[in-house]
């Protein structure tokens, strides 16, 4: 099996799009996001702005998964909003894909890039989801201000949970880069 991961680039929406299907749980509820049109704030115009940040896995050349960071405002209405300063997670992996690994990998990629960027990332998960230990493994704890709120999907009580990153310098490859030595 090869995994790889890839940055998710502007044109690379319709990743942001197919994924959101299954971070947003639509798969379970049988909908689909033509149903919730309020989903379009975590997709419409993905990388076109500096607010976005995100990557998807490949295995054996096929999508796996994408994990995705977008800074929302007040003004948006979204379960998992903190302050316009914190992203808002979205991470998906495919059915067929899950529980080996893919969603772990994605996320610490995806922690380690945002770092350079923000002080925390948070998301909302359902309260009583299987998948709060998976994000409290990564670091991830319940927001101090949380106030119980209902998913927009279908009305389950949700819980915002935030992460800390660490600050890390952005290192391009052609940092310390020597044009004398470029045989060497």
């Amino acid at each position: 099996m090869n995994t790889t991961l890839y940055f998710l680039r502007s044109s690379e929406q319709k990743i942001v799009t197919d994924m959101l299907h299954y971070s947003m749980r639509l798969d379970e509820v049988n909908k689909r996001l033509s149903d919730i049109p309020k989903l379009s704030i975590y997709e419409e115009f993905y990388g076109f702005t500096s607010k976005d940040l995100g990557l998807y896995i490949l295995v054996d050349n096929q999508i796996a998964g994408a994990a995705w960071i977008r800074r929302l405002n007040a003004d948006h209405g979204t379960n998992g909003y903190i302050d316009d300063n914190t992203p808002i997670l979205n991470i998906a992996v495919l059915p067929e894909h899950r529980r080996r690994g893919f969603g772990s990998q994605m996320l610490e990629q995806l922690s380690i890039e945002a770092g350079a960027l923000y002080d925390q990332i948070s998301v909302s998960v359902l309260k009583d989801s299987s998948v709060l230990s998976f994000y409290e493994k990564h670091g991830f704890m319940r927001h101090d201000n949380t106030v119980l709120e209902q998913s927009f999907i279908d009305g389950k009580d949700v819980i915002t949970l935030v992460k800390k990153l660490q600050k890390a310098a952005v290192i391009r490859p052609t940092d310390g880069y020597d044009p004398r030595r470029w045989m060497d």
